[in-house]
């Protein structure tokens, strides 16, 4: 067994840059989540790049994953675990079961963005474009030349 346990630990040593820069923006510590749940993320000292998860009936071991949408994403791939970290929350999803098992997560820093987004919500795709300062003076500017002579001509047959 010593020497599955050396080839287990030489294995997760092979991180690649980007997963290990990835791990560097995880967020750790105890992390409240939603209807008083809390989420505890620690980095592993041993394997640098993998983290352990815990709360309360679930423990998980993962590593980062890449993903296109800039997202840091862990994963416990034998448990079917996935830890998401966005800019204003973070989420524990048991993809085998199909099921959140912790939800709105918080980091200090995560805190502050969802607050920020909170006083300065971003557009909905749905919302109307809003025009843009080119467009506004430009829109602005016959409608002041327009009114000029029909201003004038009255004067002048008042005369």
């Amino acid at each position: 067994t010593k020497n599955v346990a050396a080839g287990i630990e030489a294995a997760e040593a092979a991180m690649t840059p980007a997963e290990l820069a990835i791990a560097e923006r995880v967020h750790v510590g105890k992390l409240p989540c939603e209807l008083g749940a809390a989420v505890e993320l620690a980095p592993d000292a041993k394997s640098p790049g993998y983290f352990n998860i815990s709360g309360k009936n679930f423990k998980y071991r993962m590593f980062p994953v890449a993903t296109t949408t800039g997202a840091i994403r862990l994963e416990d791939q034998k448990a079917g675990a996935v830890w998401l970290q966005l800019a204003n929350k973070s989420m524990l999803m048991n993809q085998k079961l199909g099921i959140r098992l912790a939800d709105e997560c918080m980091s200090p820093q995560q805190m502050a963005v969802a607050e920020a987004i909170k006083l300065n919500p971003p557009a909905s795709v749905l919302d109307a474009p809003k025009p843009t300062v080119a467009v506004a003076p430009a829109a602005a500017a016959p409608a002041t030349s327009d009114a000029s002579p029909a201003a004038a001509q009255p004067a002048s047959a008042a005369k």
